[in-house]
């Protein structure tokens, strides 16, 4: 990932230079609106083969990729204040059956055993189905996820400081739904870790984007 990054929501920025001065320079779009998460740390490209390992574990069932992944996460681990659970960002019932499981609570979950930290994986629900966020225009995504999330006990994440957990940062709607739905509901701050984010191919330099060996194994 390119260095310089915005210090909310970890947004690469094109040019060191935008950090070189100011460490806590955040984008344009976090200084505009705010996200209602505290943090968020994209550790990773989504880029091949860490792409491709991603979709064999999501959409082909290949749960034995779940611990490398989650491997790859603890080794670019950031820095971490007192976490008091770790939440994975929930699927809505019709697609967690459809799928048999879901990625970002068996990440979570590995990531809590090293960590030691209690994982929280059935107050977050999504009640609300729709079409995969990755079909959807920036604009149809805010309104696709509008009040899709809510917490069925409050009082368990009151004054928690919560990590939530997913795969992949796109926009970032997702994760900041679950942030502003947990943060009504009384908890304290939200940070974000996911193991890819999305980036503009213009960010990478030209050999990145030449197919990569495959590091992962497909059984």
């Amino acid at each position: 990932m390119p260095p310089a990054r915005c210090a909310r929501c970890d947004r690469p920025f094109a040019s060191s230079v935008a950090t070189a001065f100011s460490p806590q320079h955040r984008c344009s779009a976090c200084v505009e609106r705010p996200p209602s998460y505290t943090r968020a740390w994209t550790l990773y490209p989504y880029t091949p083969p860490l792409q491709d390992a991603i979709r064999l574990l999501k959409y082909q069932g290949t749960v034995s990729l779940v611990r490398p992944l989650a491997d790859l996460m603890l080794t670019a681990l950031p820095q971490l204040d007192a976490i008091d659970l770790i939440v994975p960002v929930p699927l809505h019932h019709a697609r967690l059956c459809q799928r048999g499981f879901n990625q970002a609570l068996l990440l979570a979950d590995q990531i809590g055993r090293h960590l030691n930290i209690s994982l929280c994986y059935t107050n977050l629900v999504r009640i609300t189905a729709a079409p995969p966020q990755t079909t959807l225009s920036r604009k149809s995504r805010l309104k696709n996820l509008r009040h899709a999330f809510a917490v069925r006990h409050p009082a368990q994440l009151m004054n928690k400081r919560i990590l939530l957990i997913d795969d992949v940062f796109t926009t970032g709607t997702t994760a900041n739904e679950c942030a502003k739905t947990m943060r009504r509901s009384g908890s304290a701050d939200v940070f974000v870790l996911t193991l890819a984010r999305t980036i503009d191919q213009h960010l990478f330099p030209d050999r990145m984007q030449s197919p990569a060996p495959y590091p992962f194994s497909r059984h």
